[in-house]
């Protein structure tokens, strides 16, 4: 019988003096005890408000009660049917959100752990050789592009594979895994387990070309001459500055260069790798979402005297995950909330000293509900610092954009797509940061999915 007031398992993790100086997972895979006691405490509910509010549609139960009966393979399987992400999943996907804020548990006893017990699931499937590759149908002829190999792509291109059709994906860089390996800190999802999963899809006939940058290497009417539909799943990597003054001072890095001179180019490992990374004793993160705490935190393990978060907001509206927040809490990040960066001040060579700053206080909520910080008149103050990084929002690269005039976008650079999910040319589709300005990895494989289908309708009346 379920044991839902048995307590939680939340697994255990490296403490905090230890990880902070090194890149190693924070959050332990769960003992074999943990995860059946967790299994244990599910309801297995006929109608399912986990499994409801899952983007990608896991069976939450189904894998679960599988679980809970040893049968690890098979668990795997299960979750597998509709996402083939499921080690990646299971680390970085927003479950308080999603399926463990909508279960029934949670007010009472505590949802149960889904994201501990997926990942569970899958890192077990694969160390004990359990995982095995989806079957596909039956070859159609037909062929698709794939443009990047970040989770969205990654998505479309099983889902397409799935069905039959040839797949290529092409990636911009020298590496897979788009902004799950240079946005994502290895310390949250390694890279072997990006690899793994990749290798799954790979194993499902679907072929990967690295260092085509579409849009300049390759244009997509290119594409369409020798590919039946084009998937555009290219991400946005283009940084949001701040605009104040001084912005362009040496020591201010957007956080995309920041992290993927850390996690793709692997500098925090120079001089054994090519790519060199500095920072100076004060770090600065402007930003409050997940980009913000993973900066801060590979910040943290470069060994500054001090790493603040600087928000213009307070806590409460924070949109970075609780968990993530509170991980660079115990690292020893400290928050500055309620505050407005002015002015990058430095030094007669043009390198960073000080930050101006104004102190804000909260008005009116804004279009999305966020009450909207308001300068506070005479607050001024500096803080001292050797390094900025801005971590306040990205978009897309509008190189695709300009090179495909088909293609229309909107004022915030992304491509405008119909009531159908297709792009103002035919035969092309998207997904992802694409098309949202920047999302969680679970939305961009939702939206892969659901292109995926879109294109397999398309091909069949082609």
């Amino acid at each position: 019988m379920p044991n839902p007031s048995a307590p939680r398992q939340n697994g255990k993790q490296l403490a905090p003096e230890v990880r902070k100086r090194n890149f190693e997972e924070v959050a332990q895979i769960f003992t074999k005890e943990e995860a059946q006691a967790e299994a244990n405490r599910c309801l297995h509910c006929k109608n399912a408000r986990c499994q409801a509010n899952c983007p990608v549609g896991v069976q939450i139960p189904d894998f679960i009660a599988l679980l809970k009966d040893g049968k690890v393979g098979e668990a795997a399987s299960k979750i597998m049917e509709t996402s083939l992400l499921p080690a990646i999943c299971g680390r970085v996907c927003p479950q308080e959100k999603h399926c463990e804020g909508n279960c029934v548990l949670k007010e009472r006893f505590g949802s149960v752990n889904i994201g501990m017990l997926e990942r569970y699931t899958a890192d077990t499937a694969r160390k004990e050789g359990l995982l095995k590759a989806p079957q596909t149908a039956k070859p159609t002829g037909k062929k698709v592009a794939c443009i990047g190999s970040g989770p969205s792509s990654i998505a479309a291109a099983a889902e397409l594979a799935r069905a039959g059709h040839d797949v290529t994906v092409f990636e911009a860089l020298h590496a897979f895994g788009g902004v799950l390996r240079y946005g994502i800190p290895s310390f949250r999802l390694p890279r072997e387990v990006i690899d793994h999963e990749i290798e799954t899809v790979k194993s499902m006939g679907v072929k990967f070309v690295t260092d085509v940058l579409v849009g300049a290497t390759e244009k997509i009417a290119d594409l369409l001459k020798d590919f039946d539909a084009v998937y555009v799943g290219s991400g946005a990597g283009l940084p949001t500055l701040t605009g104040i003054p001084g912005e362009n001072a040496v020591g201010v890095y957007s956080a995309n260069e920041f992290l993927t001179r850390i996690n793709l180019m692997q500098a925090f490992k120079f001089p054994e790798t090519d790519t060199p990374i500095q920072v100076g004793k004060h770090v600065v993160v402007l930003g409050g979402g997940n980009s913000a705490m993973d900066a801060a935190r590979c910040a943290m393990r470069l060994g500054p005297d001090s790493v603040t978060i600087a928000y213009r907001r307070s806590v409460a509206e924070m949109p970075a995950r609780a968990a993530e927040v509170e991980h660079a809490k115990e690292e020893g990040v400290q928050f500055e909330y309620l505050v407005t960066p002015k002015e990058v001040l430095a030094d007669d060579k043009g390198r960073v000293t000080g930050l101006k700053c104004t102190r804000n206080q909260l008005g009116e909520p804004d279009a999305r509900g966020r009450r909207r910080p308001v300068e506070i008149p005479g607050s001024e103050f500096v803080m001292p610092v050797d390094t900025i990084i801005v971590a306040i929002g990205q978009k897309p690269n509008p190189i695709i954009a300009k090179t495909t005039p088909e293609l229309k976008t909107t004022e915030r650079g992304v491509l405008v797509l119909d009531e159908e999910g297709k792009t103002t040319m035919p035969g092309v589709y998207a997904g992802g940061d694409i098309i949202r300005g920047g999302a969680t990895v679970l939305l961009a494989m939702k939206d892969g999915i659901e292109a995926a289908k879109r294109i397999n309708a398309y091909l069949e009346g082609k």
